[in-house]
């Protein structure tokens, strides 16, 4: 009787299908911009995404709230533009973006607070959004701090 584990196969995620997600915050990282890059290439190569998931720094992507200089490009503005043209979800892990004063209109009453700022169509949600997709077939890529 042999005492090695059986091998194990799994079967590898799709190359077509991605999950992004991207922890580093605009303007302070090129994560948002390196993600959005890689998001037009994965498009134009007739691939699909799955859904942009925004963590830790990465959900002041989703803030309506930003205004960069009128010479540099609204990163908020053209990653919302883009998720609407083609119809892919945007989510911010809702503790990040409560930590960080990002809120939706349900948040802002729930919390009683003077205004929301969650930028449209990004939507505030749970980690099981992000898990959903760890599970699902897609490929996830991690954009962080620095990357």
């Amino acid at each position: 009787m042999s005492n090695s584990l059986p091998e194990q196969t799994k079967t590898p995620a799709p190359a077509g299908v991605f999950t992004l997600v991207i922890t580093g915050a605009p303007y302070s990282s090129q994560a948002p911009q390196t993600a959005l890059q890689f998001a037009h290439a994965v498009l134009a190569a007739n691939k699909r995404i799955d859904r942009v998931f925004l963590y830790g720094d990465g959900v002041h992507l989703a803030s309506s709230l930003s205004s960069p200089p009128s010479d540099e490009l609204n990163l908020s503005e053209a990653w919302a533009a883009f998720l609407a043209e083609n119809n892919i979800p945007g989510v911010a892990c809702i503790a990040s973006a409560l930590r960080r004063g990002l809120v939706n209109e349900s948040e802002r009453q729930r919390y009683e607070l003077t205004a929301s700022n969650l930028r449209a169509p990004f939507e505030i949600a749970g980690l099981g959004e992000w898990v959903d997709s760890t599970a699902s077939e897609s490929r996830v890529l991690y954009f962080h701090k620095g990357g």
